[in-house]
């Protein structure tokens, strides 16, 4: 691992136990064990030490999902499963998930980092291509305009899965959503 990589790593542990305003330059210095001033060589601004952690969760989301295969058809059964064991995936690395939550937050007002960590972050693209392939294979009407809709709920599962905000089953919340999507289908049988 490179200096530049621990130093996000280190930002990524300090705002999932304290939130964004633990990360400065300072505290990701003394996080990472190296000395003081370190980080500011590779992030000058707060801005660009965001960015930096930014790059670092989509770069360890796009690694997670690579090896999510999605077969030509599925059941509902199938799917859910398939979309839970990716949840689970995705949770084993709890602080990634709550910190990406709390810088969403922390950007909301910055519409071009917002946009790099929510619509344009490439993992987005990369998990918006895997939901249409596993909504065409359960034979859902527009898959491509459906997708977003499912991307956006099993984001929420994670949300609430990172920060325990309710005891919630992930397999009945997708469950319930992709036999609602299939049984408007025409013709679906499944």
């Amino acid at each position: 691992m490179d200096r530049k990589q621990r130093i996000a790593i280190s930002g990524i542990s300090l705002i999932a136990r304290g939130g964004t305003h633990r990360l400065t330059h300072r505290a990701v210095d003394a996080e990472a064990g190296l000395p003081q001033g370190s980080t500011s060589y590779y992030a000058r601004s707060r801005r660009d030490l965001i960015r930096l952690v930014m790059e670092q969760l989509s770069d360890e989301s796009q690694a997670d999902l690579a090896d999510l295969e999605i077969p030509a058809t599925l059941t509902v059964e199938q799917a859910t499963d398939r979309v839970v064991k990716l949840a689970e995936n995705l949770m084993t690395n709890s602080d990634a998930q709550a910190a990406r939550f709390a810088l969403m937050f922390e950007v909301r007002d910055d519409e071009e980092l917002r946009r790099e960590l929510t619509l344009d972050a490439p993992v987005r693209s990369v998990f918006e291509r895997m939901a249409v392939e596993l909504l065409r294979a359960l034979a859902v009407a527009d898959p491509e305009g459906t997708a977003p809709g499912f991307v956006a709920l099993v984001d929420a599962v994670l949300m609430y899965r990172a920060v325990e905000a309710a005891p919630i089953d992930p397999a009945e919340v997708v469950a319930t959503y992709l036999r609602g999507l299939v049984k408007r289908t025409p013709m679906a049988d499944r």
